[in-house]
């Protein structure tokens, strides 16, 4: 079984794949973590996130045992990943990794959890059940002051909403594999909700399908 849940950053999508492959049994990968990782690693090796060349370097090599949890997090690292995920050639370094882990599930699990921004539509077309998870960009932006806030002080609401609009503005207009719903997948707008209503939405669609 294979359930793909797509959005933009902050909307909780996150937080939910991750419960939902607890509550079901099923494995699960955050793929952003994977971009995310990419541009940490042409940061620390003091590249480029514009550069191809930086960039296509740090996917071809990438450790996924290795990545940092905890590095990758910070507001730099997130918009260097960004950057990163925009090239062809990052995209098509990892796409193989992803749909791999979706087919051949570790653990013996008998199903995935896949969230990030192409996975409905790009990684696994094919998937059983499909989420498009998204939020205001209010509601977003206040969701990730509250997690980035302690590490950084000075950080205002107003610096991370331009963050994610300006994030948002080129996830969606990337040439390769835009940020975008599916046709075919359920919308679920968490603005208005609690983290644990916004699962249990997620479980009932699941459920459901």
């Amino acid at each position: 079984m294979i359930v793909a849940i797509d959005g933009p950053a902050a909307a909780g999508k996150g937080t939910i794949a991750k419960d939902l492959a607890q509550q079901l049994n099923l494995a699960y990968l955050d793929t952003g973590s994977l971009y995310r990782a990419v541009g940490h690693a042409v940061l620390k090796a003091g590249g480029d996130p514009d550069t191809d060349a930086d960039a296509r370097r740090a996917a071809e090599t990438l450790d996924i045992e290795a990545i940092d949890p905890v590095a990758i997090r910070t507001r730099e690292v997130g918009a260097a990943a960004s950057k990163v995920a925009a090239k062809p050639d990052v995209r098509a370094a990892l796409l193989e990794t992803q749909r791999r882990f979706a087919h051949h599930p570790p653990e013996g699990k008998a199903g995935v959890v896949l969230d990030g921004r192409d996975i409905g539509t790009v990684v696994c077309p094919d998937a059983d059940v499909k989420l498009f998870v998204t939020a205001s960009d209010e509601a977003r932006a206040t969701r990730r002051w509250l997690e980035l806030k302690q590490a950084d002080p000075d950080l205002t609401v107003g610096d991370v909403l331009a963050d994610l609009k300006e994030r948002d503005r080129r996830d969606s207009e990337r040439a390769s594999a835009p940020l975008t719903k599916a046709d075919d997948a359920i919308l679920l707008d968490t603005t208005d909700l609690s983290i644990e209503a916004a699962i249990h939405a997620a479980l009932d669609i699941v459920g459901r399908r």
